[in-house]
């Protein structure tokens, strides 16, 4: 059954256990979901900034990052159906030059809606490398080392998020946002550069032989790992999104940047373990990451008070969280081929999104201290449908390795 957006050139077996892993265009895939989430994320860092320049609220800035999730969870399937005729390489670049195009409109835009409009096409862009990333990786990789392709890939999320995003906001802080997004934007064309020389092209999918994407639900296990991406990163969300609040709700607030870099240097350690272990390990790796998470926030709901509480709960929460995108990106493609990849970007994407939304209501309604009462009410049934999935969805074998 065939369950790829694309037609994958065949090598003999023996050709194919000798193939190692090509770093090139693996560490131009990493980049290019560096710069998905650096996109992303960007304005956070300097939305005071933005919304002065843009003569809005803080609030309405802060949606310059709500429709770029928005926009790359409501298209990622509609987008997957439309290009799943295209060439793989035409529509990864398509995607970094819209980056490069968007970003750059960002930086020298004096308009709030005309940046909005250009967020959005981004949030689109992003979709497309999502839906992409973990597809290429796989078709790079020999088969037992596919999951240590996909981790190498993924590493561009936890290292834009723990160094990225700092460097973007304290290059803000000195020289202006507006010249951090122009450098983004020349990193972006420079990446293009990058593929064009070292990531190769495979064709896209002939009409006959496509599958309907909604048809992957259907799969064993596709709907266990989707719960699982649904409500651990809703859990995820709720809490990071609100952690400088929650910081400052327990005396912590001066230490905020400390406390993000610790967070961000153990999230880079759990990328390289899960890189090293998730074609052997995937099941015990996804069960010890809930595990970890769940500890953390049970620190954080009952020893928030204590300093060293909290720093041994960062780093807790860092290791279960590193690995997550490469775990759950494995397990998703494994039960549902690359055709699920765009239920997961839609279920990533939407929950990410409902975290800051399901956080306010929260913070509203109950204050800073239910954060981590609700991942620990989030993280119990997660943790139930991995171990419960040991068929499929998160099985004890990968299929095809042996």
């Amino acid at each position: 059954m065939s369950t790829s957006h694309t037609e994958l050139p065949t090598d003999s077996p023996s050709a194919t256990e000798q193939r190692k892993l090509p770093l090139s265009p693996l560490l131009a895939l990493a980049t290019a979901a560096f710069m998905g989430i650096l996109t992303e994320a960007l304005p956070a860092g300097v939305l005071p900034e933005m919304a002065r320049d843009l003569s809005v609220s803080e609030s309405a800035a802060g949606q310059t990052l709500t429709i770029y999730a928005i926009a790359t969870g409501l298209s990622a399937i509609p987008v997957s159906v439309a290009t799943a005729g295209w060439r793989r390489k035409q529509l990864l670049l398509l995607a970094v030059v819209t980056f490069a195009v968007a970003n750059a409109v960002t930086a020298v835009s004096s308009s709030y809606a005309l940046t909005m409009a250009f967020r959005l096409v981004a949030g689109v862009a992003a979709a497309v490398v999502w839906a992409e990333l973990v597809g290429y990786a796989r078709r790079l990789a020999p088969p037992h080392l596919q999951g240590r392709a996909i981790a190498i890939t993924m590493a561009g999320i936890p290292l834009a998020l723990s160094l990225g995003i700092p460097v973007g906001t304290f290059l803000g802080g000195l020289f202006g946002w507006r010249l951090t997004f122009g450098l983004v934007t020349v990193v972006s064309v420079l990446l293009v550069v990058w593929i064009l020389a070292s990531v190769p092209d495979y064709p896209g999918q002939r009409p006959e032989n496509r599958e309907p994407i909604l048809g992957a639900i259907k799969l064993p296990g596709v709907v266990a790992v989707l719960f699982v991406v649904a409500a651990y990163v809703l859990a995820h969300n709720i809490l990071y999104t609100y952690i400088a609040t929650f910081l400052d709700d327990n005396g912590m607030g001066e230490a905020r940047d400390v406390v993000l870099l610790v967070f961000g240097i153990a999230s880079m350690v759990s990328i390289f373990i899960t890189g090293a272990l998730v074609d052997r390990r995937l099941r015990t790796l996804t069960i010890a990451s809930t595990v970890l998470f769940l500890v953390a926030s049970g620190m954080l709901a009952v020893l928030a008070d204590s300093a060293a509480v909290v720093y041994v709960a960062m780093v807790l929460w860092g290791l279960g969280w590193g690995g997550v995108a490469t775990l759950l990106q494995t397990a998703v493609t494994d039960a549902g081929g690359d055709r699920a990849q765009a239920l997961l970007v839609t279920t990533w994407n939407s929950f990410m999104a409902a975290g800051g939304a399901v956080g306010g209501i929260l913070l509203g309604f109950l204050g800073p201290t239910s954060f981590p009462w609700s991942v620990l009410a989030l993280l119990v049934p997660v943790l139930l449908v991995v171990v419960g999935a040991r068929s499929h969805g998160f099985p004890a074998k990968r299929p095809g390795m042996e």
